[in-house]
């Protein structure tokens, strides 16, 4: 037999139903109804070719054929358990792949792990510099990204999406560019950067001001390092943690989620 072919639902059922031999009992631990247990055992009977219980003035009995594979099958089940712990007890390991901007890891994402490093000392990172890098393609964890919304992933937003003009302290008043944020109308560029890393260093540099996102440039403003021109003022893209959703289900990616989400000061 084809194991794409197996009746697991069913052969759940039958094991339920065996173990109470009772459909109504087999039912309340289902949480079905007694119909639904009835319609998935002459489902497997029919796919077997062969009787698997039989009413008796006493009650449900197991036929001779039913009980013949009832300890495989449920040894089968308890193999089934072991694989699942097996796969939980991955979900629980310490190292993480994380994808984010080289900008926003430096400024914000760094001093944060190095913090939830020291409260979990055995933990490791595996740093990618492509914040959309494919999961399965890189077996992300999960990724920050500079988006309006997470899409089709599952994702948790740092901060809300805010935007501040900025400038290194006595710069000159030239604007420096980037794709991820137009100038104000009738402004000239002096400096074309190509993301908002490359803006964030030649604001610091003092080569001029850009509009960048708060959250990106906080630290640096609480430093005294940036000085906040204009905002900050609502903006439309935010950082974001996102993932597919069977990572976003892992325990290790929800405890520093829940960490990193808890920490955006």
């Amino acid at each position: 037999m084809k194991r794409t072919h197996l009746p697991l639902n069913a052969l759940r059922v039958f094991d339920a139903a065996a173990r109470h031999l009772s459909f109504t009992r087999a039912a309340d631990e289902l949480a079905v109804t007694p119909a639904a247990v009835g319609q998935q055992i002459r489902a497997l009977e029919d796919h077997l070719g062969t009787v698997l219980f039989r009413r008796t003035s006493k009650g449900l009995e197991l036929t001779d054929e039913g009980s013949a594979g009832l300890d495989s099958l449920r040894e089968g089940f308890m193999r089934f358990e072991e694989s699942v712990q097996a796969m939980q007890a991955g979900q629980a390991s310490d190292r993480y792949a994380i994808a984010c901007p080289r900008e926003f890891y430096a400024q914000w994402l760094a001093p944060r792990l190095a913090a939830f490093r020291r409260d979990n000392p055995g933990v490791r990172f595996q740093l990618v510099a492509d914040e959309n890098a494919e999961f399965t393609e890189t077996n992300l964890d999960f990724a920050v990204r500079l988006v309006d919304g997470p899409g089709d992933l599952e994702g948790v937003e740092l901060a809300p999406a805010r935007r501040v003009v900025v400038a290194a302290p006595d710069a000159p008043d030239d604007w420096i560019d980037w794709p991820g944020a137009p100038l104000p109308g009738g402004a000239e560029a002096v400096i074309l950067a190509g993301n908002a890393g490359q803006a964030l260093s030649s604001a610091m540099a003092g080569m001029g001001k850009a509009i960048l996102p708060y959250l990106l440039v906080e630290e640096a403003l609480g430093q005294g390092r940036l000085t906040a021109l204009e905002g900050p003022d609502e903006g439309r893209r935010a950082y974001w943690l996102v993932a597919p959703l069977p990572q976003w289900r892992q325990k290790k990616v929800k405890a520093l989620v829940a960490f990193l989400a808890g920490n955006h000061a």
